[in-house]
């Protein structure tokens, strides 16, 4: 399967809404890390902060509108 970067965001998308929804509560980075998402997603800590730095939702609009404009470019015959 080829790399989507739309795939990358969705991921990042889900490890930081786990990550918001645990620091909330008020447990460490360090915990959430070792207890919810290492055994889950299998990245390491740098990565995790590359994660919580990327503007995911912002990138996600602006594949959505992209797709939206080839579509209408490009309307199927089914």
């Amino acid at each position: 399967m080829a790399f989507s970067r739309k795939n990358l965001l969705l991921r990042v998308k889900e490890v930081n809404e786990l990550y918001m929804e645990k620091a909330k509560i008020g447990l460490s980075t360090e915990f959430i890390f070792r207890t919810f998402i290492k055994p889950r997603y299998h990245i390491s800590r740098s990565t995790l902060y590359e994660y919580l730095a990327i503007p995911y939702d912002r990138q996600l609009r602006e594949i959505a509108q992209r797709e939206r404009a080839e579509k209408e470019q490009n309307p199927t015959l089914f």
